[in-house]
């Protein structure tokens, strides 16, 4: 009995040493379980501008507040075409002048309601004076972004070729004509005509602005790009 309690013990030992150890090593397998990697970081995502279409009319007005109105009140009529409202703009020097812009979906359901005698009807009755002038561009370039400037111009040309004007205008560049007072805000193209372009600005400062427009120095820049008659100029005032 002694000698078979000589060799127990030391068994004893054993097993409760590798009990220690094989309960360690399973807490240790339990918390590596645990560890879990970091989230990895999304690349963010660039937005892409999408040009869009445009229907744009210009023309006067017996009275603004009561043409505004018609307008507003025949909004499902233009739904009906495919046509949802933009912008709207007031003119500076005489404020019953009015040019709209709106959204389009299809070019030729535009075209549709632009000869429509309903839109003819309502123009008359909202007080519409003389024709109005009717275009649709499709917007190549927009910024959207809100700033505290409501005053923009709108400028019109004839170019004999496209893609030269275009370097020859981004060749002047966005923070030569910031020194005049205007921010890029839109570029479009006529639908029917590719050549016919359309500018539209925002005004930090008006005298800078209008000196701009009528200076020398512009004038031979749209030479210089191949502008090929007497651009339009309209300056107006967001209303809407």
């Amino acid at each position: 009995m002694t000698r078979f309690k000589k060799y127990l013990i030391p068994l004893l030992v054993i097993s409760f040493v590798f009990f220690l150890f094989s309960c360690n090593d399973g807490e240790t397998k339990k918390d590596e379980v645990k560890v879990e990697e970091p989230a990895k970081m999304e690349t963010p995502v660039a937005t892409v501008f999408t040009p869009f279409k445009v229907f744009m009319v210009q023309h006067s007005v017996a009275d603004f507040e009561k043409w505004k109105a018609a307008y507003l009140a025949h909004d499902s009529f233009r739904l009906a075409y495919g046509i949802t409202h933009y912008v709207m703009g007031r003119g500076m020097d005489d404020p019953n002048w009015v040019v709209v812009i709106d959204k389009i979906g299809d070019v030729q359901k535009a075209k549709d309601f632009a000869s429509a005698p309903a839109l003819k009807d309502a123009m008359q009755k909202a007080g519409v004076k003389g024709k109005p002038m009717v275009s649709m561009a499709e917007v190549i370039r927009n910024e959207d972004t809100k700033i505290d400037q409501q005053d923009r111009v709108m400028i019109v040309h004839h170019v004999k070729d496209f893609d030269t004007w275009l370097k020859v205008y981004d060749a002047e560049g966005v923070a030569k004509r910031l020194e005049y007072g205007l921010i890029d805000r839109g570029l479009a193209r006529d639908v029917d005509d590719p050549n016919k372009v359309y500018i539209v600005f925002a005004i930090t400062d008006m005298a800078k602005a209008k000196a701009r427009m009528g200076s020398q120095e512009l004038k031979k820049i749209m030479t210089d790009a191949g502008v090929d008659g007497p651009p339009q100029i309209n300056f107006y005032k967001l209303v809407d």
